[in-house]
């Protein structure tokens, strides 16, 4: 997958209060959203939004872009 995730965004949310219970019980982030964070897959933009705004960051700060291999024909 070309987007991944720079840092560990669970433990960057950890460091700034956001423990996983409190996301999941004050509906912060949603709980298939948190396990997403789990597995490593993407969030979707509102998704990605609401972790910037959580972190005070912007997209850039917590996604790279790694292009896939050229396909060879």
């Amino acid at each position: 997958m070309p987007l991944q995730y720079k840092i560990n965004v669970l433990a960057a949310l950890k460091e700034k209060g956001y423990s996983t219970y409190r996301l999941n019980v004050e509906k912060i982030i949603s709980h298939s959203s948190i396990q997403k964070l789990k597995d490593g897959k993407m969030l979707g933009a509102d998704g990605i939004a609401t972790l910037c705004k959580l972190l005070d960051c912007q997209p850039g700060d917590i996604l790279s872009y790694e292009p896939d291999e050229p396909k060879s024909e």
